[in-house]
């Protein structure tokens, strides 16, 4: 783990300080408004339906898009909340890994939608959370056996596990304030050109949102289609 890891995961075990709203619960919030929608937002299976039809109804074509233009939101939340002083870090902080949140975790749940996942399955949405961390972090609690499986397996596992939503809402919650916290690492270095503190953290967010996106889709294979 590099020296931002650390410190971000150093910062990440004192949620309250860090982010004090920033808690398992919020993580549920924030992905139930991922799938469902929240005001201009639409909801994940629409966006998904959306771009099907935008790419005449190939689906890894679909997927490819949906990347591509999560990085982009993701990059330009990362450019505002990542410009200002030390002042602004209170405020930031919180905002910026509210937008990585609901960003990432909408793409995900697009993703599981092509591939023909029920994003009302609590098991499929325990998958999106999982998948939120990325390969290397769910590698790290596969060995440490906190979690029983990766991302597909959790989402087709012959039943719901209730504990497990506790224990990914928690992970994905100290996972995303260490990843953050490790980016403000780089942003406090560049401090003394604000606007260079904004184009880091929005480097930072899109290639990081890709790179969940080409995760997901790599974990979250294809469902076969039910007959009728």
């Amino acid at each position: 783990m590099g020296l931002k890891q650390t410190l971000g995961r150093a910062a990440a075990t004192n949620v309250p300080t860090v982010a004090p709203k920033l808690t398992s619960g919020f993580v549920r919030k924030a992905l139930h408004h991922a799938i469902h929608g929240a005001g201009p937002l639409k909801p994940a299976a629409e966006a998904a339906a959306a771009y099907l039809a935008d790419h005449d109804g190939d689906v890894e074509a679909a997927i490819r898009a949906a990347q591509l233009r999560h990085a982009q939101y993701a990059g330009a939340q990362g450019l505002l909340t990542n410009i200002g002083g030390i002042v602004t870090v209170a405020v930031t902080i919180p905002a910026n890994i509210s937008g990585l949140t609901m960003i990432q975790a909408r793409l995900i749940a697009i993703t599981a939608h092509l591939r023909g996942y029920d994003l009302q399955d609590p098991r499929v949405q325990n998958a999106v959370l999982a998948c939120m961390m990325g390969p290397g972090e769910v590698k790290r609690m596969l060995k440490k056996k906190t979690i029983p499986a990766p991302p597909m397996a959790i989402a087709t596992a012959p039943q719901h596990d209730p504990e497990l939503d506790v224990r990914l809402s928690n992970e994905v919650a100290v996972d995303l304030i260490t990843r953050v916290m490790g980016k403000r690492f780089a942003v406090t270095v560049s401090r003394r050109v604000p606007v260079l503190g904004g184009v880091v953290g929005m480097t930072a967010d899109g290639w990081a949102t890709w790179q969940l996106g080409r995760y997901a889709a790599s974990e979250l294979l294809a469902r076969p289609k039910k007959s009728s």
